[in-house]
């Protein structure tokens, strides 16, 4: 705890401070281990939703094709 009073004497001078320290209940430490898990994490979170995304609407198209649709354009003699 490094709360508290500290002199220092020299040369007969003594000076004081008085240091007040708060420390942290629930802080974690922020190295280069958890800062490198933490975006990796977000990378594979990320990745997975961007894959439930495409899987879910890449799959429900049930559109004709292109073919068919310029077919009919052209058979109707109004738009041409």
């Amino acid at each position: 705890d490094p709360r508290g009073l500290y002199t220092c004497e020299i040369d007969g001078k003594r000076k004081s401070l008085q240091v007040h320290y708060r420390m942290c209940q629930n802080c974690i430490e922020v190295d280069a281990p958890t800062i490198s898990g933490i975006v990796i994490a977000d990378l594979v979170a990320t990745l997975f939703l961007a894959v439930a995304v495409y899987c879910i609407t890449g799959h429900d198209r049930g559109h004709t094709s292109r073919a068919s649709d310029r077919q009919n354009l052209i058979a109707n003699e109004l738009y041409q």
